[in-house]
């Protein structure tokens, strides 16, 4: 394990250091290790952190947790993604309020092309079961698709478990530490999602769920997908939070509709109702909205759509791609921040993009895939 490894985690597990503190002393002090070695004078200089935080960050008690967490995560073989990481979800990385360090045991791709979480209600109907195996199993047909979830019970360990059976990696996003599968039930079916998706926390080892946890999950898997379907769920509760977060993410939702009256349909209804979600009637739906129409297992690759895994891209390569993915066009400016990557490299990179046919400069330093406008 790297020593840079080690202050990363410390950072993430410092008395009163969050993730927005966390930015903005990486922001002035260059890495994690560089805020730990900045001398008191300094870090009380940089906004946010006062003498009660700048003490936390000079005390050791962080660092020793650290390397313990750090052991533990080499024993189990999770890895420890930080938000500067080239590895980490270039999705996630888009939204402020974004976990900073990331527990993952798997071999899922962060950055697959189509990101598609279904979530619903605990108290499944067999119907709202059935919908959401057909939704999978039709999803299917599409190049690289990950399905996202919360491993709870209803509608999200359906999803999961009807990916299993299909082939389709699955992300099980849990409120608890990686070590701690919830609820207990599950614990077979996280093993067999981690052999080719992944299980992905923001708690250390040993946290077990709490109830706060579990809104602050939904955004985890809000900000990794791109598409969010709401299969059934009540006026109340996760699965509409998880909708909430993704509008305000810019992320596509969609809801299936239900019966008038009944409780589990009651949020899916309001959702289509109040405009903050698309009706769900089929792929197709999806297809539509998101452009996949040409993008099927079936259909032969196009200049600047090459599926990513194939293209032989670097991992700063594939971040810029994600990104350009998500919008329909970009500043050089938004993609350096939203990617970590200095201007300088950006524009190199950016430049190679557009020699391979992969990116189309705009006026004004913007940036967009070919064939979006």
């Amino acid at each position: 394990m790297q020593e840079e490894t080690i202050f990363k985690v410390a950072l993430s597990l410092t008395s009163g250091v969050g993730n927005v503190v966390t930015r903005q002393l990486i922001s002035y002090c260059g890495s994690a290790s560089g805020v730990f070695r900045s001398p008191r004078g300094k870090l009380l200089k940089i906004p946010g952190i006062g003498p009660k935080t700048a003490d936390s960050i000079l005390g050791k008690e962080a660092l020793i947790k650290a390397e313990g967490e750090c052991e533990k995560a080499s024993k189990a073989g999770v890895e420890l993604l930080f938000y500067t990481d080239a590895a980490y979800p270039a999705r996630l990385r888009q939204i402020a309020d974004a976990p900073t360090l990331l527990y993952a045991k798997g071999r899922a791709d962060f950055n697959a092309q189509k990101t598609i979480a279904i979530v619903g209600t605990r108290q499944a109907t067999t119907y709202g079961k059935e919908i959401t195996e057909n939704i999978v199993a039709d999803l299917k047909e599409y190049e690289s698709v990950v399905i996202i979830s919360g491993l709870a019970y209803g509608i999200d360990i359906t999803a999961h478990k009807a990916a299993l059976k299909r082939g389709i990696p699955t992300i099980g996003v849990i409120a608890s530490g990686i070590d701690i599968i919830y609820p207990a039930a599950h614990k077979n079916i996280a093993a067999q999602m981690a052999e080719t998706g992944a299980i992905l926390t923001e708690y250390p080892f040993e946290t077990k769920p709490d109830a706060p946890y579990f809104p602050a999950r939904n955004r985890i898997i809000a900000g990794l997908a791109d598409v969010v379907i709401v299969v059934e769920a009540a006026k109340k509760g996760g699965a509409l939070i998880t909708a909430e977060l993704a509008n305000d993410y810019n992320r596509e939702v969609f809801a299936v509709p239900g019966n008038l009256g009944a409780s589990h349909s009651e949020g899916c209804n309001l959702l289509i109702k109040d405009l903050k979600a698309n009706i769900f009637t089929s792929t197709r739906d999806l297809e539509i909205q998101m452009n996949w129409e040409e993008k099927k297992l079936t259909s032969q690759p196009q200049t600047g759509t090459l599926s990513i895994e194939d293209s032989g891209l670097t991992g700063d390569e594939k971040q810029i791609i994600i990104l350009l993915r998500n919008q329909i066009e970009m500043p050089i400016d938004d993609l350096c921040w939203q990617s970590q990557i200095p201007v300088g490299k950006m524009a190199s990179l950016l430049l190679s993009l557009e020699l391979k046919g992969m990116v189309k400069a705009l006026p004004g330093k913007r940036f967009t895939i070919p064939g979006r406008r």
